[in-house]
């Protein structure tokens, strides 16, 4: 059972799990179901007005409720995005971003406090892994944003600060839970997790057979470059991760796409197009059934920190249809929230700056 200060963490329960917990404090197990419902539309145990004043204190005594606070929010005057910052009990804080599409509201949530993967372009793991989200801190955010908004989420993406299959366990919590009809009944096949390539964890969470749509952070077509900008490569090479796409795919079904960042006078060539598309070809079509491949294009977000710069529309264009016109389906993601930030990790390291020059504190910059 995972605790918080000593006491049971509520939020991160299941139903289940809740029943056994309630069951030791002497009430019975139907007060379960309740509890997880009114948790999961962001009440406090103060608030569980059909419950007992008496099985309310019981709990105050011995569990918690964590949600995270709004620590700031940023509202996009372009095209309605909103960009949340999430305190969190110990003080530090997180980001999620929500989308607004026609098909519903989309949120983007972090999955850890820093991130230990230290991709290049990335201001997620600057000043790397502080802690992994519990899952109640996964699931919080989407509360949280539900509740300030008054308005239903009905889309996932596990995209924001952190690496999501580096806090699998968690994960794969946070999947049952937020899937639960008694709470937000976020189906799976609602929900995508991009990862950098950890090829041991993919092959994990292939055993699981869940329905989600898994998204590969690639970003190149050669393990030298990719090395380059993303030291997971050190560890599994462009082949190895290709390989555990082609075993993920056979064992669940489900399509997987690949995230690509374009990143001017490095990877966005019409040349270098050319050479992702036959990187992916003999990487995932050889010896498997055909594999329904779909490459994402992000203009890089330019991060003070990386040096890098975004690529030209001619170059963004020009890489797209090359790969279109070898038969790799490409497109280019749509842009939200320009004139607020909304990119990964861009406002937790505001924050990080601004606490960090009132206290005089340079370490962690």
């Amino acid at each position: 059972m995972l605790t918080l200060n000593g006491k049971a963490d509520l939020l991160s329960m299941n139903i289940p799990e809740i029943e056994e917990f309630i069951s030791s404090l002497g009430e019975p197990k139907y007060r379960a179901k309740q509890i997880f419902s009114w948790m999961h539309r962001g009440v406090s145990l103060e608030g569980m007005t059909d419950i007992s004043k008496k099985l309310r204190w019981k709990l105050a005594e011995t569990a918690v409720v964590d949600f995270p606070t709004v620590e700031q929010k940023l509202v996009s005057k372009l095209d309605g995005t909103v960009k949340y910052l999430f305190g969190l009990h110990d003080g530090n804080v997180i980001e999620s971003v929500i989308m607004r599409y026609k098909h519903g509201n989309s949120i983007c949530i972090s999955c850890e406090v820093g991130c230990p993967m230290g991709c290049k372009f990335c201001a997620s793991t600057i000043g790397g892994l502080v802690r992994r989200l519990r899952p109640a801190e996964l699931i919080g955010q989407v509360i949280a944003a539900e509740r300030d908004l008054g308005e239903r989420i009905s889309n996932i993406v596990m995209m924001g600060i952190g690496e999501p299959l580096d806090n699998l366990d968690n994960t794969l919590k946070f999947l049952s839970l937020v899937g639960d009809p008694a709470g937000l009944n976020i189906g799976s096949r609602h929900i995508s997790l991009s990862t950098c390539g950890l090829v041991d964890k993919i092959d994990e969470l292939a055993k699981h057979d869940l329905q989600i749509t898994l998204s590969i952070s690639l970003h190149a077509a050669d393990d030298e470059t990719r090395s380059s900008i993303m030291p997971v490569n050190n560890k599994w090479k462009i082949e190895e991760l290709l390989s555990a796409c082609r075993r993920y795919f056979e064992a669940t079904g489900r399509r997987i796409s690949f995230e690509y960042t374009l990143i001017s006078g490095k990877n966005d060539s019409a040349e270098y197009a050319r050479r992702l598309a036959s990187t992916l070809k003999h990487g995932l079509y050889r010896n498997s059934k055909p594999f329904p491949i779909h490459v994402n294009l992000i203009p890089v977000n330019e991060v003070e920190e990386s040096g890098f710069s975004r690529s030209s529309g001619d170059a963004v264009k020009k890489f797209c249809d090359t790969l279109n016109s070898l038969g790799i389906n490409a497109t280019v993601r749509r842009k939200l929230g320009g004139d607020i930030n909304a990119s990964c990790g861009q406002l937790r390291r505001a924050k990080l700056k601004e606490d960090a020059e009132k206290s005089g504190d340079n370490t962690t910059l």
